[in-house]
């Protein structure tokens, strides 16, 4: 069962001729969702033969142009491919004012509708939850209202193992008894320990997105341990006064995020364009901590 991140744009407020900015794809299970949605996404998509009708949530961290200039473009690309399905965008106000402009003034016609959730950026909450997993939002610290998302595979039913089923000769409200993770006690006096006869089909992963966003740690209980945490490293370490003053993070802060996060993996992303270097110098900085 898949669990992968696309990075589809990875520069910061300026797109170059080798970079686009912000947009990535989280392929969980074969279900694809947008986070954020720069400029040249539609390009990406192609590029990585994702289809964009696959895609049904958009998530938007904060209405920055590099985040968001991408969206009316797709918007009007799906109608045009004959979209049918509901397309459900997150984002902090004032999203719906957006879209509903862009439609009032481009899409008259648009064959699919648009819901738009509106984020609170100041308090952490659960914003989709669907049989596979849950999504909620962290605060991050920016110049405009922004959020984080963390991706969770919700925690899977246990497995019976066939074996202890003819073994025990188990009964079907006995299965699903074990399936809850109880123990089975028999009118006979008969034990059969859940944990001696099941197992867990598979781990749940989880992945954490912080971009864009000033060095901080209040979201820090939300993102423990994940598998996968991406930080936005706009600037390198000799930086980090401008850093601060423009509610970005330099690549020490993004790995000071993951180790006290105790995150399996970090990913940085959102880089300045103000360097004449490689993006190895943000990666060799930030691996001297994490």
């Amino acid at each position: 069962m898949r669990f992968e991140l696309t990075v589809l744009g990875c520069s910061s407020a300026l797109p170059t001729i080798s970079k686009y900015p912000t947009a990535h794809v989280l392929n969980i299970r074969e279900q694809f969702y947008l986070i954020d949605c720069g400029e040249g996404v539609q390009k990406q998509l192609k590029k990585f033969d994702i289809s964009i009708l696959k895609i049904n949530h958009i998530f938007i961290s904060h209405l920055h142009g590099d985040h968001v200039y991408g969206l009316f473009g797709l918007i009007s690309s799906m109608g045009l491919l004959g979209r049918d399905r509901v397309l459900e965008i997150f984002a902090p106000s004032p999203i719906k004012e957006i879209v509903d402009n862009h439609l009032r003034f481009f899409e008259k016609w648009l064959p699919y509708k648009i819901v738009c959730h509106i984020l609170d950026s100041k308090q952490c909450g659960v914003i989709l939850k669907t049989k596979s997993i849950t999504v909620e939002t962290i605060p991050l610290k920016h110049s405009v209202e922004t959020v984080g998302f963390v991706f969770r595979e919700n925690e899977p039913e246990l497995n019976v193992r066939k074996s202890a089923i003819s073994e025990h000769n188990l009964m079907l409200a006995e299965i699903v008894a074990l399936k809850r993770g109880e123990d089975i006690l028999r009118e006979n006096g008969e034990l059969i320990p859940c944990d001696k006869v099941t197992y867990k089909p598979y781990v749940a992963r989880s992945f954490a997105y912080c971009c864009d966003t000033a060095f901080t740690e209040r979201y820090l209980d939300k993102i423990m341990d994940v598998d996968m945490l991406m930080h936005e490293t706009t600037y390198l370490k000799e930086d980090q006064k401008s850093a601060k003053k423009r509610f970005h993070s330099t690549t020490h802060d993004a790995a000071k995020i993951a180790i006290k996060a105790n995150a399996k993996q970090l990913v940085i992303t959102h880089f300045s364009t103000r360097y004449n270097t490689h993006t190895t110098t943000f990666l060799e900085e930030t691996k001297e901590l994490f």
